[in-house]
């Protein structure tokens, strides 16, 4: 690379063509999978944690969803303190909160530690995750080499779920269900190590930090999830549910009235304006949500209904990973011929296509029709991550591109914790002791409806124009 396009390169990591930057940018992307990895790493483990640790059917969610809520609440925080003190310094800072406590939830011996434990992993994740992909949109050089690297961070981001049920499975059957987090102890010292000497910093920004915006984001994404999960144990017409969904509703009032009067808010509003970014962002949350939920019910299927070992468990979601893979290298190449919001149609419309067979599993179900609706699921997920995720950040100014990426991945985060919360519900409101395919099949529907409304949220990029167009050859 010349010294002229070295000069271009924004700060951040090293010009993407020199062997230091490459270098940094895969240690940053295994620190991206690390984090992904570990919102379903410990699925697979959950029949073995419940056992050991006595979790409740209802509170064995909250090991999951404790990780998820404090990810997706506080990411909004972690991307402006990364604009404001450095993108590189609030990734290392996650990094080391995340190696820590995944230390300290391997050798968790109750149920609360544990739950304290992944929301303090989720901490750690919520400051290292914006910080990553604001890191690699402001490196591109162009277009085409931001749509690569976004393409290989959305098969991370997809791909990353998929792969955590294999290695949870793999960790869980050789050793013990403690390992799926020691496993991200390694990794971390690692990337914490060898980061700082391959990565740029990139300048701070003046700013302040609105924590009643931190606060009421992550109060009211917490008020929220818990009523839902309560429902299935204590019914939806409870005071408990609605005492919490009001509590919820509530501070999500406050954090829209403050955002709007505060001189640095954490949601800025002005990206919020864009009708495109606002779809793409709730079809990321229903998408999320839709899979997220899946990969709960589909372990309890195979290991509690069909006696699979966790190793056997994880190998049967290989499909997924496989398929998501493929599409990665493909998918930046299709977004140039038929854009995106092409694209993000096709695979929400798959995805519901590929759910729909799981809503009438029965004992007599081939397990071909399970390994079909596995690889259509991947497919589906590597058409919509990349896409999604152009759509989300196109035309975001570099100085707020942490904030951006932040906001797109809380939907994503928050959007799997609403939904596993309301899947695991419906799952245990129908549940009938030693038979989960009455419960399980409610769930799945569950899991459908809610991949159903990501295809509705992205139809509305495609119904408006169409609207307007109309409107504009009526009354030139």
């Amino acid at each position: 690379m010349t010294s002229t396009t070295a000069t271009r390169a924004p700060a951040g990591i090293a010009p993407s063509g020199s062997r230091v930057g490459s270098i940094g940018l895969w240690l940053v992307m295994l620190a991206q999978l690390m984090l992904v990895l570990d919102a379903t790493v410990v699925n697979v483990a959950l029949p073995h944690i419940a056992t050991d640790l006595h979790f409740s059917r209802a509170e064995l969610s909250w090991v999951l969803n404790g990780y998820s809520l404090a990810f997706g609440g506080l990411l909004l925080l972690g991307g402006r303190i990364g604009d404001v003190f450095g993108r590189r310094r609030a990734f290392l800072i996650g990094v080391a909160a995340f190696t820590v406590f995944s230390l300290l939830g391997g050798l968790a011996t109750s149920p609360l530690l544990l739950v304290i434990a992944r929301a303090l992993q989720g901490l750690g994740a919520a400051f290292a995750a914006p910080s990553v992909l604001a890191l690699i949109t402001t490196s591109a050089r162009d277009d085409g080499a931001r749509n690569r690297a976004l393409a290989l961070f959305s098969a991370i981001a997809s791909m990353g779920g998929a792969l955590g049920l294999i290695l949870g499975g793999l960790l869980t059957d050789l050793t013990t269900w403690r390992w799926t987090l020691f496993i991200n102890v390694p990794i971390g010292v690692v990337v914490l190590l060898a980061v700082p000497r391959l990565v740029t910093e990139t300048p701070r920004r003046p700013g302040r930090f609105d924590l009643v915006g931190a606060v009421t984001a992550t109060g009211g994404a917490v008020a929220i999830v818990w009523a839902l999960i309560q429902a299935g144990d204590t019914g939806w017409s409870s005071p408990r549910t609605i005492g919490g969904l009001a509590v919820g509703a509530i501070l999500i009032a406050i954090l829209t009235f403050t955002e709007r009067r505060v001189a640095h808010p954490l949601l800025r509003p002005q990206l919020l304006r864009s009708p495109s970014r606002v779809a793409a962002l709730a079809a990321m949350a229903a998408t999320y949500a839709g899979m997220l939920a899946m990969f709960f019910l589909m372990v309890q299927y195979l290991q509690g209904d069909l006696g699979l070992s966790p190793l056997v468990t994880g190998l049967a979601f290989l499909p997924m990973p496989l398929s998501i893979f493929a599409m990665s290298r493909i998918v930046p190449r299709l977004v140039e011929r038929f854009g995106a919001v092409r694209l993000v149609i096709l695979g929400a419309a798959l995805r519901v296509v590929g759910f729909l067979p799981l809503t009438q599993l029965g004992p007599d179900t081939p397990f071909l029709v399970v390994m079909a609706a596995l690889l259509l699921t991947g497919i589906s997920a590597g058409l919509t991550f990349m896409p999604l995720t152009t759509l989300a950040l196109r035309n975001v100014e570099p100085e707020h591109a942490g904030s951006a990426s932040g906001l797109f991945q809380t939907m994503q985060q928050l959007g799997g914790a609403v939904g596993l919360a309301i899947v695991a519900s419906t799952y245990a409101a129908f549940a009938v002791p030693g038979d989960f395919l009455t419960g399980g099949r409610a769930g799945f529907w569950s899991a459908t409806i809610l991949s159903a409304l990501a295809l509705a949220a992205v139809l509305g990029l495609i119904i408006k124009p169409l609207r307007l167009s109309r409107r504009s050859e009526r009354h030139p």
